[in-house]
């Protein structure tokens, strides 16, 4: 007899997560071992049920799902991830397979594509939604593009641009001027930034982003970055 695979559910909509449990529960080929309901639980779950599978929500409160599936696959005996999420965004599907994840479905698939997918992935295959996989094949069928990979990819493209600015040097004021937005934007889109990257403070954001190209000196720009305050 075949020894099922054994699967761990992470989702932060009980609805959906109670839902997706019932549908697994009782399939001879899949044990659904464990639940979590954002990343740091999830973290916790793969150590305590020690799943073959994780099915993985990207969007969640706290340690998000790219961030997770980053932490959780770069462990020696990590299981692997297989998204199932409602975003189809480039920036979704290319952070998640980034940080590593084994396949990517959208929610609204059916059971059995999903149980498929779940078997592919324990197998060591990588598996994608069908509208997935076409975005996938015609980014390497358009070939290297000559750039380096996009830091931070958890990150918007707006974050970014203000995580880079910040890194020079520049204060929320001088930000909003540069971007014209509101200082008040800059200041939750800083928050959002150091929750995104779980930094402890504005310092080790700035770091992190020198440490990769980002915040490079211009005319003009102090090099020394002060600790502010949000």
């Amino acid at each position: 007899m075949t020894v099922p695979v054994r699967v761990l559910l992470v989702d932060d909509h009980p609805i959906f997560l109670d839902g997706l449990r019932t549908a697994l529960t009782g399939l001879p080929e899949i044990d659904v071992v464990d639940c979590a309901g954002d990343g740091l639980a999830a973290l916790a779950a793969v150590a305590r049920s020690r799943p073959d599978v994780v099915l993985m929500d990207l969007t969640m409160p706290g340690m998000n799902g790219v961030e997770a599936t980053r932490r959780i696959t770069a462990r020696d005996d990590g299981p692997a991830v297989l998204v199932l999420t409602m975003h189809a965004d480039d920036d979704s599907v290319y952070a998640a397979i980034r940080a590593g994840a084994s396949g990517y479905l959208l929610k609204g698939s059916d059971r059995a594509d999903v149980v498929r997918a779940v078997l592919a992935v324990a197998a060591g295959e990588a598996v994608f939604g069908p509208e997935i996989a076409q975005r996938v094949l015609r980014s390497f069928a358009e070939g290297p593009r000559g750039a380096s990979p996009r830091p931070f990819p958890e990150l918007t493209s707006r974050e970014l641009e203000i995580l880079d600015l910040v890194a020079t040097g520049l204060g929320n004021q001088a930000i909003a001027r540069r971007l014209s937005i509101s200082p008040k934007t800059v200041r939750n889109s800083v928050s959002t930034i150091l929750g995104k990257l779980h930094a402890a403070d504005r310092g080790e954001a700035v770091a992190r982003a020198r440490a990769h190209g980002l915040g490079q000196a211009t005319p003009g720009t102090a090099a020394h970055v002060p600790r502010r305050t949000l």
